[in-house]
């Protein structure tokens, strides 16, 4: 009997699948990961239900939902603009993913640093808290002004991730973005400034045994494998190491909707796999 995936989530600096009835489980580094796909995939459901019709949903998808679920999911969803009444405390940060690659965003600041892990943000600063809409206005002045996107590709993101530039010149390009920022006028009428610390995931993620990827799976199909140990974890990318030596990438967003099934140890990759991602470029920086 399998379970059925929900997606991989960030519990205190830690990344746990989530299955259905609430079951978690923690793919800990050097673990060997090793399932089936069986079935097909199925709308995971909006807003914390069950999705009525229990959906098949395409394998290539990352949202795994059907339509009439992601315009409920959305419809109350702050990153998609719907949601104006939210009385939370919001922050501003900076992201870094990769040299010449920053986006500035928001977070609620009772979720901490769980948004920057699960985008999988190499380092981050904060640049402000205050009321939903005033962090909102801020990021999208900030993102004119600066010449920086709100949204950037998980394909360049795990590209950046293959020969990062030391500790200290990440924290230079998020010091210089913050310095940037702190220039531009009038955002501090309305959110409180917050002094820089930056914050650095590369030791959580692991990101200093990804030296290299070989493959990136595409999609899962009913009776597909994916085997392979654990080497990184980085937002919703999972590095691993599979049988055959190949340095594959798993995006568990693929995973989601899948009744997944333990496989034999030592059995190799049978999904679709395609080449290695290559590197993206973010023009008008600096």
């Amino acid at each position: 009997m399998g379970w059925r995936c929900e997606g991989l989530r960030w519990r205190g600096g830690v990344p746990v699948l989530v299955w259905e009835g609430g079951r978690v489980s923690s793919p800990g580094v050097g673990r060997e990961i090793a399932f089936w796909a069986v079935g097909e995939r199925r709308c995971v459901g909006a807003r914390g239900n069950r999705c009525p019709l229990g959906a098949v949903v395409a394998g290539r998808g990352t949202g795994a939902r059907c339509g009439e679920c992601a315009r409920l999911e959305r419809a109350h969803s702050v990153a998609a603009d719907t949601v104006a009444d939210d009385p939370r405390t919001y922050r501003v940060y900076l992201a870094w993913f990769g040299a010449g690659m920053v986006k500035v965003g928001i977070t609620a600041e009772e979720r901490g640093d769980a948004r920057l892990l699960e985008q999988g943000a190499v380092a981050y600063g904060w640049l402000g808290r205050g009321p939903l809409m005033a962090a909102r206005r801020t990021e999208e002045v900030l993102g004119t002004a600066l010449g920086v996107p709100d949204r950037i590709p998980y394909a360049a993101k795990r590209a950046a991730r293959v020969g990062l530039p030391g500790r200290a010149e990440r924290a230079a390009e998020v010091a210089e973005l913050y310095r940037r920022a702190v220039a531009v006028p009038g955002w501090a009428d309305t959110l409180e400034p917050v002094e820089l610390r930056v914050a650095d995931h590369a030791e959580v993620f692991g990101l200093d045994r990804v030296g290299r990827i070989d493959g990136v799976v595409r999609e899962l199909v009913d009776g597909g494998r994916v085997a392979g140990t654990l080497v990184a974890a980085a937002g919703p990318d999972l590095h691993l190491e599979a049988p055959d030596g190949r340095a594959l990438v798993l995006d568990t967003r693929l995973v989601t909707g899948w009744e997944l099934v333990a496989a034999g140890r030592g059995e190799g990759t049978t999904v679709p796999v395609a080449g290695p991602p290559s590197p993206g470029e973010q023009g008008g920086l600096f």
